[in-house]
């Protein structure tokens, strides 16, 4: 995003919170837990127009982007909020977001890069790491809750986009190189599963005198297509086992339309910020490794900007014709999987309802759909919204609702509570009634996040192991005199005297048979083991 269309539009206007300078510290990057279920096993590969698995499962992407980190603060935006950064990722794997597409720019990886916009109180674990060792932090965490992680070279610098996928500061040996080291230091971690080579290329200069980005041109300078052969194959050959996400152009020519000078032969049909795909399959990318190419086009409403096709007679009966052209005939003639890295909507104008809910119904429905990242969960992106609230807490129930019966949720890690049906954060209240007992038992399992002078932050994972449903469950433990809770996600947690309690909320009040779920939190005071846990009463 920050955009977009091939007639131009402004930037996105992007809140950023002010913070305290954070110094570059050494973290452990092991490889996350291999995703399953929702986003198969093991690495990914192309079948046709399908997205399979290690075990030739098809695969369907239902994602979300977390965009920050192509921005001045160089990393996650919503750092700075309330809700800490594992409990944002919890409840976009609870909605039904099985993929993250994380913007980044080349900035962000240089060495000595300063992540800010953090609160430190609520992300102490964030405090004094790198950039890219939040990033770590992030990958590892969404593989234990299944998700999957797709990497969006989203800028050269924090400046802005570029219409061509280097600058005069950027090089594209830069872009390449860049584009190594992340693939080498990922190598392995079968969460994160490809390469977003460039966002957005888009033409610039006028017709004739294009400067932008072209499609089939054969301008090595200006032709998208075969940059991306070079930094895909570039890639494959460090990590062939990832995908090679390309997106389209705006305009294939690489220039804007000049319908002042009476030409026909310099006008064009032009589309969205790299958007347009209409000549891939005409001039396809051709990789070193088969079964790798996932063409990643980008699609907006009325909100971004207000395109002639939105005001046709017709709408919205007009536009699966137009997908098809710009990009959906390579789904439907079996060439190539898409994945739209982008698309998204204020929902302000009722005609965007219209268009959201006529894409969706354009990608399909079920595992054999087309593959999706939605823009954004940041409630920040200036022309779109976000699925949270400003509170980076809350959803856009309005949004979500057009979405979830397009989700597969991710499995394989985390909590197994549902989504929710009404937005509202965890603060229902703990029962005023004593919670059923639990049929056969539970266990509990705990890990130290972190911890620093005067405080520590962790997770308790609670299994119902008996053989019914526990509604509404609620957990126990104890914490030595002088520790006390200094926030809690996951559910509503409560202290009282040295006994805290974690309740259900609401929205998953039900804890299966054979489910779990972990509830966070920071404390104040020396690190301590929660003792005497219990589920509903019953001792795990």
């Amino acid at each position: 995003m920050h955009r977009r269309t091939a007639l131009g539009g402004a930037l996105t206007a992007l809140a950023t919170a002010a913070a305290g300078v954070l110094v570059a510290a050494a973290v452990s990057t092991a490889p996350a837990a291999a995703a399953a279920g929702g986003t198969g096993t093991g690495y990914l590969h192309t079948s046709g127009n399908k997205i399979v698995d290690s075990t030739g499962a098809t695969v369907r992407l239902t994602g979300i982007n977390w965009f920050g980190m192509e921005t001045d603060n160089k990393t996650f935006h919503g750092l700075w909020s309330s809700n800490p950064w594992r409990s944002q990722l919890d409840t976009m794997a609870r909605l039904g977001y099985n993929t993250l597409r994380i913007p980044y720019s080349n900035d962000a990886l240089k060495s000595g890069a300063t992540a800010t916009g953090i609160n430190d109180f609520v992300n102490p674990d964030l405090i004094g790491l790198s950039p890219l060792q939040i990033l770590d932090k992030v990958i590892d965490y969404a593989g234990s809750k299944g998700m999957r992680v797709i990497l969006d070279r989203h800028r050269p610098t924090s400046a802005g986009q570029s219409p061509l996928w280097y600058t005069s500061t950027v090089s594209e040996a830069t872009w390449i190189n860049d584009w190594k080291m992340l693939a080498q230091r990922y190598a392995g971690n079968t969460t994160v599963i490809g390469a977003d080579l460039h966002n957005e290329p888009h033409a610039e200069g006028t017709n004739p005198a294009a400067t932008g980005a072209c499609w089939g041109c054969g301008d090595t300078a200006r032709d998208w297509r075969l940059a991306a052969e070079r930094a895909g194959n570039a890639i494959l050959g460090v990590q062939p086992n990832w995908l090679i996400f390309v997106e389209g152009v705006s305009c294939p020519s690489g220039g804007l339309s000049n319908v002042w000078d009476n030409d026909p032969s310099n006008d064009e049909d032009c589309g969205w910020w790299g958007g347009n795909l209409s000549k891939a399959g005409q001039f396809p990318v051709r990789l070193n490794v088969a079964n790798r190419l996932v063409y990643s086009p980008h699609e907006y409403a009325t909100s971004v900007y207000r395109q002639a096709w939105f005001d046709d007679p017709s709408y919205p009966a007009n536009m699966p014709a137009i997908w098809d052209k710009y990009w959906g005939y390579l789904y439907k003639q079996n060439i190539a999987p898409i994945m739209m890295g982008e698309f998204g909507t204020t929902l302000q104008d009722p005609k965007d309802k219209i268009w959201l809910q006529n894409l969706m119904a354009y990608t399909g429905t079920g595992v054999n759909g087309m593959s999706f990242t939605y823009w954004s969960w940041n409630p920040n992106s200036g022309d779109t919204g976000g699925i949270a609230n400003d509170d980076w807490t809350t959803i856009n129930q309005p949004k979500q609702d057009i979405l979830t019966p397009y989700l597969i949720p991710p499995t394989g890690g985390g909590g197994t509570t549902s989504p929710s049906p009404t937005g509202t954060p965890n603060t229902s209240p703990a029962p005023t009634t004593p919670p059923p007992p639990v049929t056969g038992g539970c266990t509990a399992t705990y890990k130290q996040i972190n911890s620093w002078a005067g405080g520590f932050q962790g997770e308790l994972t609670v299994k119902n192991t008996g053989t019914a449903a526990v509604n509404p469950w609620s957990a126990t433990w104890t914490w030595p005199s002088g520790v006390t809770l200094a926030s809690g996600w996951n559910a509503t947690v409560t202290q009282s005297g040295t006994t805290v309690t974690a309740a259900g909320p609401a929205w998953a009040s039900s804890l299966a048979p054979g489910a779990s779920v972990t509830v966070g939190f920071t404390a104040n005071g020396t690190a301590a083991t929660p003792g005497s846990v219990k589920l509903n009463g019953t001792a795990c």
